[in-house]
């Protein structure tokens, strides 16, 4: 889950982040295989060297390690700090760190290659210790990693092994049709620098990182900005720009402003923005889909109590409508389309024929009825200044005053908000809008969903699903497999610990004067693939 947004998960889950974080673009096999290539240029001219980057975020980043950014702002800044072993797009691998994957006859092991020379941006060799180090940092319980759960199959953790420096071998306690697409999550980290920490999560270091990607850590001002330099030495050839800025711009309407004062360069926008923008003719407009779920969360650990009874949830459900939510935030179809499952459209066995909830305001007043429950209060956290969180609060607590459910709406600045979200502890609020990007093998939903995991930000809790999730996960046959997700799907439908609104499309703004934005690759939750490609016209 890897690979957040106003409010994503990533996890990343980056999953994504989750995602899993190989996104919504992806294909579940992979056809070929091609490395970045420095010699490589865009169509259009040559490109130029020099120039600073301006990208607007909405909140300060929770944590500059990527075994533990789950948040979109956290995983956007990691992808130009950190280099991954290899993406997958269209099903394609594009290697990065990693020369080659391949796994052997039985599918037990996988034997990673390094690329030879690699360096730290202090200078330090990156070798196979690094990627053993990372890999064990992530298994290690006391770390608390979110990307645990894909390493552990069968209830047995993936083995790393150093054979020599440049290569790594993977030994899997069983067969995983999901090892791949847990592999896509692995950005590694340097042992040298956290070999002798105790705690790689609030540990000092994550205050100045120390990465092996195209930009390095240069300065930071809480509330304002992070700016990266440019890493000479990147294997993948030396970076246009001199600089990349990530300017905090917690408020929408500010945003969008300085995006159109050429104080921001690259800018997410709302639906209901995008003409205003679009009629500057200062920037490309590029609406692409990221494989993302946008639902309304209920928190079944809140101090009340009350959402831990799927009745309410159900009840709850049942008083709002996905069409009118869609119009509301996404101002029409063309930026979202209703959700119903958990999994999204571009993961595989997904299935939107399940069981819903939706738009029957007298069953919604039954349901409550028959759950003892009346004069119920929630309490539903929102980000200030983020429309789309704003616009979909205003409506939810309309709806559900129809059913004599009283909804008082905390608003906080982005920030805020999200480490009021992240934290599993949170026992005073309700109801939350967020969304997450899990990639399109299935088992990355599993930190979601599974009872006790760590991105479980819901609290739900069945033993079915847990178990249907952890089979799925080692199951080998297709058929099979598929049959366990479909099943899981339907379950979570039934028992509502989300409301699932829409599959949307994010609409990214990009100021005009820049270049190699293809090449970049435009990338779910983290904007671009490969900011080194990018260069000042």
């Amino acid at each position: 889950m890897r690979r957040g947004l106003s409010g994503v998960i990533v996890l990343i889950l980056l999953t994504v982040m989750i995602s899993a974080c190989s996104g919504g673009n992806n294909a579940a096999s992979t056809k070929a295989s091609q490395s970045p290539d420095a010699s490589q240029q865009p169509a259009a001219g040559e490109p130029k060297d020099g120039g600073n980057l301006i990208i607007g975020v909405a909140s300060d980043p929770v944590v500059l390690n990527p075994n533990y950014a789950g948040d979109r702002v956290s995983l956007t800044i990691d992808q130009a700090l950190y280099a991954p072993l290899f993406q997958v797009n269209n099903g394609e691998k594009t290697f990065y760190l990693a020369d080659s994957l391949t796994p052997s006859a039985d599918n037990l092991t996988y034997t990673l290659k390094l690329k030879s020379g690699l360096t730290w941006h202090d200078g330090e060799k990156l070798t196979a210790d690094d990627v053993v180090f990372t890999i064990d940092s992530i298994l290690d319980e006391a770390q608390n990693s979110f990307l645990r759960a894909s390493f552990v199959i069968g209830d047995k953790p993936v083995k790393a092994v150093k054979v020599d420096d440049v290569t790594v071998e993977f030994q899997l306690p069983q067969v995983s049709p999901a090892f791949e697409a847990a592999l896509v999550q692995v950005f590694p980290i340097p042992k040298h620098i956290f070999e002798n920490e105790t705690d790689l999560e609030k540990s000092t270091k994550n205050a100045s990182p120390v990465g092996s990607g195209p930009f390095k850590f240069k300065e930071y001002k809480a509330g304002e900005y992070l700016t990266l330099e440019r890493f000479d030495n990147y294997f993948g050839g030396k970076p246009h720009l001199d600089s990349v800025t990530y300017r905090i711009a917690k408020d929408t309407n500010a945003a969008n402003l300085a995006l159109q004062n050429g104080e921001i360069n690259v800018q997410y926008l709302d639906p209901k923005d995008v003409a205003t923008v679009q009629a500057t003719n200062n920037f490309q407009i590029l609406p692409y889909s990221e494989g993302r779920l946008a639902y309304l969360m209920f928190n079944a650990n809140s101090d009340t109590g009350v959402l831990a009874k799927k009745e309410v949830r159900q009840a709850l459900s049942l008083a709002l409508s996905r069409d009118e939510l869609i119009q509301t935030a996404y101002t029409s179809s063309e930026y979202a389309d209703p959700a119903k499952s958990f999994l999204t459209p571009d993961a595989l066995y997904f299935t939107n024929d399940v069981t819903t909830y939706d738009n029957d305001v007298a069953k919604a007043k039954e349901l409550l009825e028959a759950a003892g429950v009346s004069n119920l209060k929630l309490r539903y956290i929102v980000q200030s200044g983020n429309k789309t969180q704003e616009a979909i609060s205003l409506y939810v607590q309309q709806k559900l005053k129809a059913v004599g459910v009283e909804v008082e709406l905390q608003n906080m600045d982005s920030s805020a908000w999200v480490q009021k979200f992240i934290d599993l502890k949170a026992k005073d609020y309700e109801l939350a809008l967020t969304g997450y990007i899990m990639g399109y093998d299935p088992d990355a939903y599993r930190i979601l969903f599974t009872s006790g995991a760590s991105s479980n930000y819901s609290h739900y809790a069945n033993p079915e699903v847990d178990q249907l999730l952890k089979d799925g996960a080692g199951e080998a046959d297709t058929a099979k497999r598929g049959e366990i997700y479909k099943k899981a799907q339907q379950i979570v439908a039934e028992d509502a610990p989300i409301y699932p609104i829409a599959y949307t499309k994010t609409v990214v703004a990009v100021s005009n004067t820049y270049g190699g934005i293809e090449e970049a690759v435009l990338k779910p939750v983290v904007i671009f693939e490969d900011l080194s490609k990018i260069y000042l016209k």
